[in-house]
């Protein structure tokens, strides 16, 4: 193989192959960080997500035990309530009318 010969070789062959190696390695690193970022989004969506079930489920589980444990109870609770704040504001009511 003579020089001329050689020269040709590197060029046609070595540096078009190192140059598809490079743009490959390139490719490749950037594919990599993509589906981390993805990875890292999705982990962070499904906390989200398992936190606002866990949310829920408190929610659900404190309205079956008003439900379940002393419906009767806590509607008697709740009149009471609404009577004395009923009573409360006819209170004002006259307490500023005589004024």
């Amino acid at each position: 193989m003579n020089p001329g010969e050689f020269m040709a070789f590197i060029s046609v062959v070595v540096v078009p192959a190192m140059l598809i190696i490079y743009v490959a390695n390139r490719f490749f690193r950037l594919r990599e960080k993509k589906l981390e970022i993805e990875a890292t989004n999705a982990a962070e969506k499904a906390a989200q997500y398992a936190s606002h079930s866990r949310e829920i489920e408190e929610r659900l589980r404190v309205v079956e035990q008003i439900v379940t444990d002393s419906g009767v109870h806590t509607a008697a609770q709740i009149e009471a309530l609404r009577t004395a704040r009923n009573s409360k504001t006819k209170q004002k009511a006259l307490t500023t009318s005589r004024d």
